[in-house]
């Protein structure tokens, strides 16, 4: 956000160290949470994951009956049909007309045999789903026990610091103010680059507090003068003077 005032550098370089050490107490909040948030999303898609399976499953289980419903059916009919060509064949007048029939007496318990044989598949399937049922139902109720056990946890660490991060945001909001937006978008582009998220650090013993390279004297004398900011040439974190810090 653009300052509505002119601000000295001085001042400027004050707001950043200020914003940079509320940052920094908030990243430290955030990182007592863990990978707490993380596992509670992944454990939330797993258990959603597994839900969708389970009725899946059930599903498949379903189209599974039927069609052994249907083949009994079918083996129903065929069974008819041959008691039927059978009596038919009774009152043939010769001998193809007989030989007809067979022909579809045949063809008939070959349905029934393959019938059968897919009635056998669909049994050996429905044995094989259900122990997959039963087993993603274990480990359903597995995970749902996790997730209560992690978002209890997250729940109590969040309730423990949740004020203290709320006044620090405020706070990191404040100092914002005071820095304009060329500088503040620098200043979060440098944080999001370092897993530490430091992107204002002082010089210590004549070296960088980011990347610990060296600061040559010149450039030393320029953050002490509190004149520009200065950046690191190695790191491109903002630079302070540490003077004050180790006094």
């Amino acid at each position: 956000m653009a300052a509505t005032k002119e601000i000295s550098i001085g001042d400027k370089l004050d707001a950043l160290e200020t914003l940079q050490n509320v940052d920094s107490k908030i990243d430290e909040i955030r990182r007592l949470r863990g990978e707490l948030p993380m596992e509670v999303n992944d454990l939330e898609d797993e258990i959603q994951g597994l839900e969708t399976r389970i009725t899946r499953i059930g599903n498949e289980l379903k189209d599974l009956q039927t069609d052994i419903a249907n083949k009994k059916n079918g083996i129903k009919e065929s069974e008819e049909l041959i008691k039927k060509y059978e009596k038919q064949q009774l009152n043939v007048k010769n001998n193809r007309e007989f030989d007809a029939l067979n022909k579809e007496m045949e063809m008939q318990n070959l349905e029934i045999q393959l019938s059968e044989k897919k009635m056998g598949e669909a049994d050996l399937a429905i044995v094989a789903k259900k122990e997959l049922e039963t087993n993603t139902k274990e480990l359903l109720e597995s995970r749902q026990v996790d997730l209560k056990e992690k978002q209890k946890e997250l729940k109590k660490i969040t309730a423990e610091t949740e004020k203290e991060e709320k006044e620090l945001l405020k706070e990191s909001e404040k100092a914002q103010k005071n820095i304009e937006d060329r500088i503040l978008k620098a200043y979060q582009r440098i944080r999001t680059s370092y897993n530490n998220g430091l992107a204002v650090v002082s010089v210590q013993r004549d070296s960088c507090g980011g990347c610990f390279a060296k600061v040559p004297p010149q450039r030393q004398a320029e953050i002490r003068h509190r004149k520009k900011i200065i950046v690191c040439e190695h790191c491109g974190r903002i630079l302070i003077d540490g003077a004050t810090e180790e006094e």
